[in-house]
């Protein structure tokens, strides 16, 4: 009998469960530990932050189905990963042993390295996680009734721009439909070189189509920014030029303000040696597998993946969706080739696919591979993105209810992009 813990249940750890479960052996055990009790669906906290929905609507309880499954659910906190013991170490003083290890954390966000950034003792909101959502939707709810001027963006070494863009035309939409749109100038401060560059170098005409869209909604923009302090009401802002020299610098109000922080790995991992990156990130070959502890598997946002290109203010590569549900497959039948004896071969598509809702409309980006040339560079927009992220949300969350591992992005989003492209709604290949 094999054991495997998967530290995470999440987006990559909760699929990584069933997928695992479904190509293990009868006899071997699956472990989950995750600090969340709940599941939740992270690309609908932007919907939760401005009251599109209840944070009960995006979130589950994942004990019922993986007991049904026959796994393992611990939901506590794992203080400290000792590779060399093959154990975990909860917080509770607990150790769990494993024969292999998949650790899909996602990322520990790092708030910190910004004065004043993120709800905990901050100035601005955040949609990484749902907690952070409800608090926002707060917030929001007392902005509406004495509306302001909105700052929305990514700091510096942000990787997951995707949320931003999507908020920012979110809130544009909910404004809108208040009819108080007008009293309110919205900002988008970004690190990267250009709108709708998205960590990935573009895609198709997204910087086109993105800069024309919000043209359209009066949102001005600022690229190349790094955030250099935010105060109550007030966010200090450094204009950089292409060469990454001072250009202008900003002294930007703000009543409400959402953004992205840079990504860390997690306490859990942090600074083991040939494990993970100087930024705690878990260092893997091509089958997702650790270079120096090879029975350590990783998924997800908490893989290290190099940026695709310099820029001149520090931009991270984001890990989508698609991309992580590809990890998961690789992982569990390079897992179970080692519990047969068998070298690993499997290896991801690391595809980068995207669906962002901008509340009425939306955007698709598909970028096969994520770093160029590429085979595929398309980038669309238009009411369809809208409803097929709903689909997706409504689809995903029932596929972690009943425990399956059908390819969800397989079938909804590239159904959806194939739809859209034979009807001539397209940004370039």
């Amino acid at each position: 009998m094999a054991h495997i813990v998967i530290i995470g249940a999440g987006i990559g750890g909760l699929p990584m469960a069933y997928e695992m479960r479904d190509v293990a052996r009868k006899e071997d055990r699956i472990t989950v530990v995750a600090r969340d009790a709940k599941f939740h669906f992270v690309p609908s906290n932007p919907w939760v932050a401005v009251n599109w929905r209840k944070r009960e609507d995006i979130e589950i309880d994942p004990a019922e189905p993986l007991a049904r499954k026959g796994i393992d659910f611990i939901a506590q906190t794992v203080k400290r990963v000792h590779p060399g013991d093959n154990a975990i170490e909860l917080d509770d003083g607990q150790s769990i042993t494993y024969d292999y290890l998949v650790i899909a954390t996602g990322p520990k966000l790092a708030f910190d390295e910004v004065p004043g950034l993120g709800p905990h003792g901050g100035f601005t909101q955040s949609v990484c996680h749902v907690d952070h959502a409800v608090t926002s939707e707060q917030k929001w709810q007392e902005f509406v009734k004495d509306p302001g001027p909105i700052i929305v963006g990514a700091v510096q070494g942000a990787s997951c721009f995707g949320p931003a863009y999507e908020f920012a035309m979110i809130l544009d939409a909910d404004l809108r439909k208040r009819r108080i749109r007008d009293r309110v100038p919205m900002t988008f401060v970004t690190s990267e070189p250009y709108i709708g560059h998205l960590g990935l170098a573009g895609v198709g005409d997204s910087k086109g189509i993105m800069e024309s869209a919000y043209r359209d909604r009066h949102i001005k923009w600022i690229c190349n920014a790094k955030v250099e302090k935010i105060e109550d009401g007030l966010m200090h802002v450094i204009e950089h030029d292409e060469d990454g020299k001072e250009k202008k610098r900003h002294e930007l109000p703000f009543k409400y303000s959402m953004m992205l922080p840079a990504f860390k790995g997690v306490d859990a991992v942090f600074g083991i040696e040939g494990l993970v990156n100087p930024r705690g990130f878990v260092l893997i070959d091509k089958h997702q597998r650790n270079p120096k502890y090879p029975n350590i598997f990783s998924v997800g946002v908490c893989v290290a993946i190099p940026p695709v290109e310099a820029t001149p203010i520090p931009t991270g590569t984001p890990k989508t969706g698609y991309m992580i549900e590809s990890m998961v497959t690789a992982t569990a039948h390079n897992i179970r080739a080692l519990i047969d004896g068998r070298e690993p071969t499997e290896t991801a598509t690391w595809n980068a696919v995207c669906l962002a809702d901008f509340g009425d409309t939306g955007a698709a980006f598909v970028a096969l591979p994520q770093i160029p040339p590429r085979n595929m560079n398309w980038f669309a927009q238009g009411k369809w993105v809208h409803l097929a992220k709903i689909a997706f949300e409504k689809y995903f969350l029932r596929k972690m209810r009943k425990g399956t591992t059908e390819p969800v992005y397989e079938k909804v989003v590239m159904k959806a992009i194939g739809i859209a492209k034979l009807k001539g709604n397209g940004g370039g290949q």
